[in-house]
């Protein structure tokens, strides 16, 4: 009897002396990474030069609403396209929107990409699309391809193929 009544007391306090011991910390949460390219990625840091020489750099649209396109002169939808970026350009640029179009390298352009912008009447800034800028911003599947980011530098669109200016202009109002 005494030996159960010991064996009792020991585990008791045992089980006590376990009660004062600092809990394990839960394991940390892991940060969920979004892919570049992938809707909530960031816009990634980039510089270029334009068509005429001129840097362009990521710095420069911090806080800005940033409409990103992917073209190529040989792209028929993308000549579709780019008149109606400058035209939202024109009429938003004042509240904070911005337009860079990066131009595809991978086939031989149909014309001098200056002279097809001017033709289009296209004026924001154009720079061809090194493969790392392409890699910057999750690899480009098919042209066009439309990046709208918001003035926290965040993907809030992501278009791939043709799309009309009034389809991207109701996505765009709500973040200017």
């Amino acid at each position: 009897m005494l030996r159960k009544r010991l064996l009792l007391l020991i585990l008791s306090l045992g089980g006590l002396a376990g009660c004062h011991k600092p809990s394990a910390s839960p394991p940390p949460v892991k940060e969920t990474v979004i892919a570049p390219g992938e809707i909530g990625s960031l816009l990634p840091d980039f510089s270029a030069k334009d068509l005429q020489g001129r840097d362009i750099s990521s710095a420069a649209f911090r806080g800005k609403v940033v409409l990103i396109d992917f073209w190529a002169t040989w792209c028929q939808p993308c000549k579709k396209e780019m008149p109606g970026y400058q035209k939202l350009l024109d009429r938003y640029g004042a509240r904070g929107f911005t337009v860079v179009g990066f131009k595809f390298d991978t086939m031989r352009d149909t014309e001098d990409p200056a002279v097809f912008a001017k033709k289009i009447g296209v004026h924001y800034p154009l720079a061809v699309a090194a493969d790392d800028l392409k890699h910057k911003f999750g690899g480009i599947e098919a042209l066009p391809t439309t990046l709208l980011y918001d003035r926290q530098g965040i993907l809030r669109e992501k278009i791939v193929g043709f799309e009309y200016t009034e389809v991207i202009e109701s996505e765009l109002k709500p973040l200017l």
